[in-house]
């Protein structure tokens, strides 16, 4: 077939991954940063056994001659199942990057499907291919967040109930593709095969079934995306009107009937305004609201008051806040939890801190948590609804007021714009550095980290490394 006769946005996806060439040195510095803190997000993952169950072969014992090494486990997998392993792990505390736009989403999910065909890619290389460096998988990076970014800015898919992952799948499988070296027409095929694919309901992230799947529908997404690309590469055939087939295709199906509208052009737009989560592990729409909450702790303390004085605490929000995490009723696991902002700021109020294992049975069980929840309530400003799409601003806002059973209030604490937000790189980078280096000695030992360390930070050494030699410093030996 002829790509001429391929929907629009799909030509568009492919012209871009294949003609494109990241020109951005902002982009590429800021994919180094979301490399480190990616993997390190997966390293943590791996204190939960609720992860690490599904992680390993589909059979178990199986191992894969030159196969994807996992980090911070022994694993040795094919292509697919290694994308779903280091993808779960990723994703698995809500605490990599985030993209807020008409659709939410976490870019760096994509890193599932980049690092297991890069290392796959490495380690059976084709005749007369260079080897992979990590300056590519970085520049790959940048193309996969700038594809699921700039479809999410104007297209909102939670509204017709799909879940964000299916952008994930759709990225991954045009970088992948891309980086296998299928040719044209076969990277077209692949691009619409992830279109033509069933896509992933929101059932799970919200009540009253919210669970872990949430925790690996990304692991899930990003290793389709690898079978699609390599099933294309097989010579599987493509559907050049997946999106716009009258009744059949994805926008009849799927969205309505509407087409989707784009703010941009494909460049490096999203890496370089992307959303680190650097201080806490929580549903970004809340992390302004978290960091509020944390400084209200220590005013509480200076002024003598203690959670048992406070009878009410307002959040003023913004409207998708509102819609994905406020959330009154029981909070059934911890996925449940980290889904609910009156849950989020009740903890840092009680315990001064939001970790990952603040969301799990042992601490949920403390009474004063639900009694605090119930005090908690959201209302939205249409200003910060405004500002949150606003693309100069691109803010999550929230402001928090408590008031007390004697009468008295402590000043509203806003804060706009949360640690990880582009305009707060200066304060946001080392701390994310810091959090690398804490979640490396969860897993390795010290002259590991050391090495890991060593590389690592250290950038021009980075992008000159051979992506085999720097899957191997993070393998763990059994």
């Amino acid at each position: 077939m002829s790509s001429q006769v391929f929907d629009q946005v799909i030509v568009d996806i492919v012209d871009y991954v294949e003609k494109y060439e990241v020109t951005s040195d902002l982009a590429i510095e800021t994919a180094w940063h979301c490399l480190l803190d990616t993997i390190g997000c997966g390293l943590e993952a791996l204190d939960y056994e609720a992860c690490t169950k599904l992680l390993g072969p589909l059979v178990p014992g199986t191992t894969v001659e030159n196969g994807v090494r996992v980090p911070g486990t022994s694993f040795v997998l094919d292509p697919v199942q290694g994308a779903f392993n280091i993808g779960a792990m990723i994703r698995w505390l809500d605490f990599n990057d985030t993209w807020l736009a008409a659709e939410w989403g976490h870019p760096s999910d994509n890193l599932g499907a980049i690092l297991a065909t890069a290392d796959w890619l490495s380690r059976n290389p084709i005749p007369g291919q260079k080897p992979l460096l990590m300056v590519d998988v970085l520049q790959a990076m940048v193309k996969a967040h700038e594809i699921q970014g700039c479809i999410a800015l104007e297209n909102s898919f939670n509204k017709v109930g799909l879940d964000h992952v299916l952008l994930v799948k759709v990225a991954s499988t045009a970088v992948v593709a891309q980086m296998m070296g299928l040719t044209r027409q076969q990277v077209l095929n692949a691009v619409s095969l992830a279109w033509v694919d069933g896509q992933a309901l929101r059932t799970y992230r919200h009540f009253p079934n919210a669970g872990s799947r949430k925790s690996w529908a990304a692991g899930d997404a990003t290793s389709r995306g690898v079978r699609l690309a390599l099933m294309a590469k097989a010579g599987e055939m493509g559907y050049p009107s997946a999106l716009t087939a009258k009744t059949w295709g994805f926008y009849d199906v799927s969205f309505k009937g509407n087409p989707f509208t784009f703010q941009r052009p494909y460049g490096s737009y999203v890496m370089e305004n992307i959303l680190f989560k650097i201080s806490f592990p929580a549903e970004f729409h809340s992390q302004t609201a978290v960091e509020a909450a944390m400084t209200i702790q220590g005013l509480l303390t200076q002024s003598g008051k203690s959670i048992e004085d406070i009878e009410s605490v307002t959040i003023r929000t913004h409207e998708a806040c509102i819609r994905i995490i406020d959330k009154q009723g029981p909070l059934n696991n911890p996925a449940d939890r980290d889904h609910c902002i009156q849950y989020m700021v009740a903890i840092p109020l009680i315990f001064g801190r939001l970790t990952a294992k603040d969301y799990e049975d042992d601490v949920a069980a403390d009474l004063r948590i639900d009694e605090l929840r119930k005090k908690i309530h959201c209302i939205e400003d249409p200003q910060f609804t405004l500002d949150y799409h606003d693309a100069s601003k691109r803010s999550i806002a929230n402001a928090l007021t408590v008031k007390f059973t004697d009468g008295s209030s402590l000043d509203e604490v806003v804060v706009e714009y949360p640690i990880g937000h582009a305009r707060r790189r200066t304060d946001g980078i080392p701390l994310l550095f810091e959090k690398f280096k804490k979640n490396l000695a969860r897993v390795y030992e010290v002259d590991q980290q050391t090495k890991i360390l060593a590389l690592t930070l250290d950038r021009p050494a980075l992008e000159a490394t051979a992506v085999s030699d720097f899957m191997a410093l993070l393998t763990v030996r059994q």
